[in-house]
């Protein structure tokens, strides 16, 4: 024999959640487009370092806040030093 449930459901009560506030962040812009840059080039070390993670990893778009013209560019130019040995493939 099955016993029915009843109005408050399998498993007893349930709390409803308060909704969190959300949080407002600044708009993030593309520091490529503000400074005019046309092409990321690899061998500029202090450009590329910032877009790389302590891991090594490649930070994504939402992140850093880059174009996707740019982030391809990005994604290229890291790979091309992570090559030819100017960055590290891994972090330190």
């Amino acid at each position: 024999m099955r016993m029915s449930a009843g109005p408050r459901g399998k498993f007893g009560d349930k709390k409803k959640k308060k909704a969190r506030a959300k949080r407002v962040e600044a708009p993030k812009f593309c520091r490529f487009e503000k400074d005019g840059v046309f092409e990321v080039d690899y061998r500029d070390l202090g450009i590329l370092g910032r877009y790389v993670s302590a891991q090594g990893k490649i930070t994504s778009r939402k992140r850093n806040g880059c174009t996707a013209f740019y982030q391809r560019q990005l994604n290229l130019a890291v790979k091309r030093a992570r090559f030819i040995a100017l960055l590290p493939f891994v972090g330190e």
